[in-house]
C-alpha cells in the first residue's frame, strides 16, 4: 500500500468518526470536530504526498503525529466515563493515525535509501 492511500483512508476515518462523535453526542462540543478538520487537511495533503512533495509530506506526518499524541486525552476521558462508544471511536482514530505514521516512516526510509543509491 502507498503512503498517500493510507493518508487518504486516515483522513476519511477521522472525518467520519469525528462527525459521528459530534453528531451522536447529547452535549456536542466543538472540540469533537478537531479530527474532522484534521481529516480535511490530510485529504488536502494527499495530492502532495502522492507527488512525493517533501514539504507536504512533512506537514502531513507532523499533523498525524500531533493527532496521535492529542488522542491520548480524549481516550483517557472516555475510559474514565466508561463511554464505550467514545473509547471505540478514539481507539480507531488512534490506530488509523498510528498506521499512517508507520507508513510515513517507511516511506521516508525508502526515499533516503533511494537517494543514497543515486549517490553511489
Amino acid at each position: 500500500m502507498k503512503v498517500y492511500f493510507v493518508t487518504m483512508v486516515n483522513g476519511f476515518v477521522l472525518i467520519l468518526l469525528g462527525l459521528i462523535g459530534y453528531l451522536g453526542s447529547q452535549t456536542p462540543s466543538l472540540t469533537a470536530l478537531i479530527p474532522v478538520v484534521a481529516g480535511i487537511f490530510l485529504l488536502y495533503f494527499v495530492k502532495g504526498v502522492k507527488a512525493e512533495n517533501g514539504l507536504i509530506a512533512h506537514l502531513a506526518v507532523t499533523l498525524t503525529l500531533v493527532l496521535l499524541i492529542a488522542f491520548v486525552k480524549p481516550l483517557s476521558g472516555a475510559i474514565g466515563r466508561s463511554d464505550t462508544g467514545a473509547i471505540v471511536r478514539v481507539s480507531i482514530m488512534m490506530v488509523s493515525s498510528a498506521v499512517n505514521m508507520i507508513y510515513f516512516i517507511l516511506s521516508f526510509i525508502a526515499v533516503r535509501k533511494a537517494r543514497a543509491k543515486k549517490v553511489e
